[in-house]
């Protein structure tokens, strides 16, 4: 049995990797592993809350590895900060990193030489070509997958995106060029609900702020309501993400 570690974005890509390794036999997924500005307790990029992190990981019946990053963080805090979430890792029968990727190159190539030498090997469970996107977004979205934008690049989709469902009247809207899962970084999301969790979520969408060339949308935990997974608005005041380095 390989002991599996899926590195965990809070977006829908590693909520569908989750799912999708628990269905292959001989695999155990045994711990998700976030790296957060420890300044914002905030995960890069998706801009997500730690503690809807830690519901999601509740959610999926799986302990949350966090790794704190100093803002601005070097890379060589990186490196070591890494490098202890690795010891560990090996000290607990850990055999594999997952990883929610789906054809970027270059991002898999860099996974690859992080885990080098270290007796930990990485795994891609999604990983394909531009042309299997429009395909899985629809597989994500038919098995109940529900999940949030919450960051959008603006030089690659219009702002108004940010806080709208991943649905499919969303991929019906996307401008040409936009890949559907946004892996070229068009878009960032959170997975609320969705066949990796025992229960959904609540969430409630708060204040959009642009930061840094990226339009955010601010989420706080919601009242639950009984459903799989919902969503709702608030007037929730936004704590200003920050990036805390390469995150796994």
């Amino acid at each position: 049995m390989h002991r599996i570690l899926l590195s965990w974005s809070s977006g829908k890509d590693s909520a569908w990797a989750l799912h999708v390794l628990r269905k292959q036999p001989g695999l155990e997924v045994v711990g998700l592993l976030t790296t957060f500005n420890e300044v914002a307790d905030r995960v890069a990029m998706h801009a997500v809350r730690h503690r809807l992190v830690a519901l999601q990981a509740a959610a999926a019946g799986l302990p949350l590895w966090p790794v704190l990053l100093p803002f601005p963080c070097s890379n060589l805090e990186y490196g070591e900060r890494m490098s202890a979430v690795l010891g560990r890792a090996r000290e607990e029968g850990i055999t594999h990193i997952a990883f929610g990727d789906l054809f970027l190159e270059d991002v898999r190539e860099y996974r690859i030489r992080m885990l080098s030498g270290t007796g930990i090997e990485p795994l891609f469970p999604l990983w394909g070509s531009p042309a299997d996107t429009p395909a899985l977004a629809r597989q994500m979205l038919d098995a109940g997958l529900r999940a949030i934008l919450t960051c959008v690049d603006p030089r690659q989709l219009p702002e108004d995106f940010v806080g709208r469902p991943y649905n499919a009247a969303l991929l019906a809207g996307l401008p040409d060029g936009v890949d559907p899962c946004g892996e070229r970084g068009e878009f960032h999301t959170f997975c609320f609900a969705g066949p990796m969790f025992a229960s959904g979520i609540a969430v409630q969408t708060g204040e959009a702020v642009s930061r840094d060339g990226f339009r955010y949308m601010d989420l706080v935990p919601g009242k639950a309501n009984g459903e799989a997974g919902s969503l709702s608005g608030t007037g929730g005041s936004f704590m200003k993400p920050e990036g805390d380095g390469q995150a796994v």
